[in-house]
């Protein structure tokens, strides 16, 4: 938990100094929803890219 605590001061200080709380709050959301991401990759519950990229075309000529 130390590890976690230590990535959020980190991220904090590399903030600019004029940043709002809501500023901060959209980093750590932005940052949760990416480490949710990965983990999914990580377990193997991602969508192929050949998917996606049909998906993408089935959207885009729509």
């Amino acid at each position: 938990m130390a590890a976690v605590k230590q990535q959020v001061i980190q991220m904090i200080q590399s903030l600019p100094e004029e940043v709002t709380v809501d500023d901060i709050m959209a980093e750590l959301y932005f940052k949760l929803q990416v480490d949710a991401g990965l983990k999914e990759l990580d377990e193997g519950k991602g969508i192929p890219h050949e998917e996606i990229e049909k998906l993408m075309s089935k959207w885009l000529t729509a």
